[in-house]
């Protein structure tokens, strides 16, 4: 008998809130496993043995394979269960979405992540209102990006149409992560329309921080 697929993650990790958004919005059942990054849980033998990289998430597949990093996990997971899909039908569509998904992983999410904020603070010693300002910086600056690019395409419910994407997968835990550190999100009229309409599915709830095992007050 196949044994479920197991999520390695830390509930507050945009990437880990990624991959959990788009299990559910699979309807896949899954082991959640909580790995504390605060607390180094990822730099322990137990997780190295699972996880070179020592990173979160990481997905176990049901015959004991490792994948790692959350959009290859995320396309993964796309392929291998095509229904709902979390990429449009067509070539360009994709590309349109796989854009604003990487606008967020790739621009926003590796300047304000853990192990930069703390680089910033033991390193080089800057103070915790400088640390937070860096980080409301670049998430602010990254989002006028994202809306820019919003403002191009059709008016739909969510980033891309009237069904969630890739893109939204994205946006919603780096939006969280941004009301954590008061970030303005004012003028963001898309950006916030597409978070406030995934609020309200499901899926995007089940996955929410709070939601986690090992939430901490």
């Amino acid at each position: 008998m196949l044994c479920a697929m197991k999520l390695y993650n830390y509930f507050r990790s945009s990437a880990s809130f990624r991959v959990r958004i788009a299990l559910e919005l699979k309807g896949l059942t899954y082991d959640y496993v909580p790995v504390h990054l605060v607390k180094g849980e990822h730099k322990q033998d137990q997780y190295a043995a699972k996880s070179a990289s020592q990173l979160v998430p990481a997905l176990e597949l049901d015959d004991g394979q490792l994948l790692s990093q959350s959009m290859a996990i995320v396309e993964y997971l796309d392929e291998t269960h095509p229904n709902p899909p979390l990429l449009p039908p067509d070539a360009l569509g994709r590309a349109r979405v796989r854009a604003l998904a990487q606008l967020v992983a790739c621009e926003i999410h590796p300047l304000n992540n853990l192990r930069v904020l703390k680089y910033l603070v033991r390193e080089l010693k800057v103070e915790e209102e400088a640390k937070n300002a860096w980080y409301r910086h670049w998430v602010r600056s990254g989002l006028e990006m994202f809306e820019k690019e919003l403002l191009q395409l059709p008016a739909g419910r969510y980033c891309y149409g009237d069904t969630p994407t890739l893109a939204d997968c994205c946006l919603v835990p780096q939006v969280f992560n941004g009301q954590r550190f008061n970030v303005d999100f004012g003028g963001l009229t898309r950006t916030m329309a597409a978070f406030e309409a995934c609020m309200q599915h499901p899926a995007f709830q089940k996955a929410q921080p709070s939601a986690c095992p090992d939430n901490e007050a």
